[in-house]
């Protein structure tokens, strides 16, 4: 059985550390489909077909002012016999960069206790997962199933699979702060090119005269996904707590006024608001 204790995953002093970056690379780049998404909303949006071939109503036809598209949205969560417009779709975009954001927030901590093995692990299963979920909503025709899979699950995975690689990698490159944290925005921003066309090209195979293809490739990048981020999360390890890069000296913090030295814990970080002085 694999143990994914921080304990276990700690290197010793001749890790390569380079060895790190690909595997951060590879959850960057499955994560990364988030951005991606729009290519999905053009055929979603004629997904239902009638009998003259053409594809059907959608569910906010005529809707002119936001509430009218929000009464339509509130319709289409649950409707079968209509089409989805691109701002019901779009919602998964919000709900994706809500949940990134608040996820990484609230599991932060526990990421930093646990270790970026079993953090990358669990992003992968939310992240495939809600895959897994919108393309039985796709096969379904349940708008709310796509928002819970890919917008919330697959969210909470986003966050905890954006985090897991930058914690690590600045760990392991203190010395390289912003070479680390740029390839970690890097493969993040990388997902959406090379997840699009790949995405394009299988909806494209899967295609029928009456069906677009869309669940068959949610189904399909869900398996690649998870092989990679797999792979990538097995990947990790992290530094020996004293560990520094051979040759680097620490900067000295102590007499530079620009950094602070000062500790507030995260759970009363929203407590206080400091004032930088001169005294």
């Amino acid at each position: 059985m694999i143990n994914l204790s921080k304990e276990h995953i700690t290197a010793g002093n001749h890790f390569n550390r380079w060895l790190v970056p690909p595997a951060a690379l590879a959850v960057h780049l499955s994560i990364g489909m988030a951005y991606g998404f729009s290519v999905f909303w053009k055929p979603l949006g004629n997904a239902l077909m009638g009998p003259d071939g053409k594809p059907v109503a959608a569910c906010a036809a005529g809707a002119a002012t936001f509430g009218d598209k929000l009464a339509g949205t509130a319709k289409a969560l649950f409707a079968t016999d209509c089409n989805w417009t691109q701002f019901d779709l779009g919602w998964m975009y919000t709900l994706f960069f809500v949940l990134l954001g608040c996820s990484a927030a609230l599991w932060g901590g526990w990421l930093e206790r646990a270790g970026p093995r079993k953090a990358g692990l669990v992003a992968m299963l939310c992240w495939c997962g809600g895959l897994l979920l919108s393309a039985l909503g796709v096969y379904q025709h349940q708008l709310w199933m796509m928002w819970l899979g890919s917008g919330v699950i697959g969210g909470i995975g986003l966050g905890l699979g954006y985090i897991s690689p930058v914690s690590t990698l600045i760990k392991w490159f203190p010395d390289r702060r912003g070479m680390a944290t740029g390839l970690a925005i890097m493969g993040f921003g990388g997902g959406a090119m090379i997840g699009s066309p790949l995405a394009t090209k299988l909806m494209t195979i899967f295609a029928t005269p009456s069906a677009p293809g869309v669940w068959q490739t949610f189904v399909v990048l869900a398996l690649i996904y998870a092989v990679f981020m797999t792979c990538g999360s097995l990947g990790y390890r992290v530094p020996a707590a004293n560990w520094k890069p051979a040759g680097w000296t620490p900067p000295d913090v102590q007499h530079n006024r620009l950094v602070a030295s000062r500790h507030v814990h995260l759970k009363n970080a929203h407590k206080y608001c400091i004032i930088p002085t001169h005294g």
